[in-house]
């Protein structure tokens, strides 16, 4: 890690592990959360483990906390970072800089300030289109690319503004996220009512009240981070035109794109080989939107088999360390 880092502030309070809820047991032996200022931008990531660098970028309207029950499992053989994207959680929240160009060399530059110049990632939900703008316009940095739950603007053909309901209501927060200010408005201090029915209606899993609680409390509580996490949604003029280039290249690197049989589904593989060559599908079923929430066990299983050739070939033969699962 950067010098720079080391004499940062310990981050507190919601949005950073001595605020979160229900950890895994032994959690906090094995991830601290850290401040990482990068290019003008201080990130919030929460790390720990031992292996090669993976790196998870969550999706609207979650944070680092949706890979918890992931993360200890994986932390057997990556080092994992799991990161609050800019407008998230205790990352910064500037004003601009929110399409997926921008956000994408805002993990570069994480990754530079940690160490570390070659890595996988795992993207759900926006931090899927962010993972392709990473591969597409960093092709160099990422060895392997695992998507979950999205669809890739301009890439992929958009549905018509006319649509059965069960999808309108999979959709609808798509343009409502876009408006200036009146979305904003109509959400402050109803935040869990927006958001809440959001996690509601997407799983098919019921997440648990504690998780939904903490993540609404965070987007009420921490200032700015109701209008940064519209910033994305804002931004998608500039990622379409961004998209426009990018798919006149296709990726070249591995892709396993992972869909919930009551959500994505095929959807997200059947787009992901609009722009890539080399892409592993799977379709967890009984899943919703939520999957590593939904369905950890499954996705976990999934994302070590999709590794193992990133893992063997960093740790070099080097023992894997021990972490617990519980």
């Amino acid at each position: 890690m950067s010098s720079s880092s080391t004499r940062l502030p310990t981050p507190e309070g919601p949005g950073s592990i001595s605020g979160a809820p229900n950890l895994p047991a032994g959690f906090t032996d094995t991830f601290t959360s850290r401040y990482i200022d990068t290019s003008g931008l201080r990130q919030h990531a929460v790390i720990g483990g031992d292996g090669p660098p993976l790196l998870l970028v969550h999706g609207w309207p979650e944070n680092w906390y949706a890979w918890r029950r992931l993360m200890p499992g994986l932390a057997r053989d990556f080092e994992v970072i799991a990161v609050d994207q800019r407008g998230i959680g205790l990352s910064d929240k500037p004003e601009g800089g929110y399409d997926t160009g921008t956000l994408a060399r805002d993990l570069v530059a994480l990754m530079d300030a940690l160490g570390h110049q070659r890595f996988a990632m795992v993207g759900h939900d926006t931090g899927m289109p962010i993972g392709y703008a990473l591969a597409a316009d960093h092709p160099e940095r990422l060895d392997r690319l695992a998507v979950a739950e999205a669809v890739l603007p301009c890439v992929a053909p958009s549905p018509p503004l006319f649509v059965p309901a069960q999808l309108n209501n999979r959709l609808w927060h798509l343009a409502f996220n876009r408006l200036e200010e009146v979305n904003e408005q109509l959400v402050k201090g109803r935040e869990d009512i927006y958001f809440g029915w959001q996690f509601a209606t997407k799983a098919a899993r019921k997440l648990p009240g504690y998780a939904v609680r903490y993540y609404v409390h965070t987007l009420a509580s921490i200032p700015g981070a109701l209008r940064g996490s519209f910033g994305w949604y804002r931004a998608l003029d500039t990622t379409i035109g961004q998209n426009e280039q990018r798919k006149t290249r296709r990726l070249a690197l591995p892709v396993l794109a992972i869909g919930g049989s009551a959500s994505g589904g095929e959807g997200v593989g059947n787009t992901m080989r609009l722009a890539a060559d080399d892409v592993q599908s799977l379709v967890i079923p009984g899943c919703g939107h939520w999957v590593a929430e939904e369905a950890p066990e499954e996705m976990l299983a999934a994302l070590t088999a999709f590794l193992t050739p990133y893992r063997d070939q960093g740790r070099g033969g080097r023992p894997q360390a021990a972490v617990s699962l519980r």
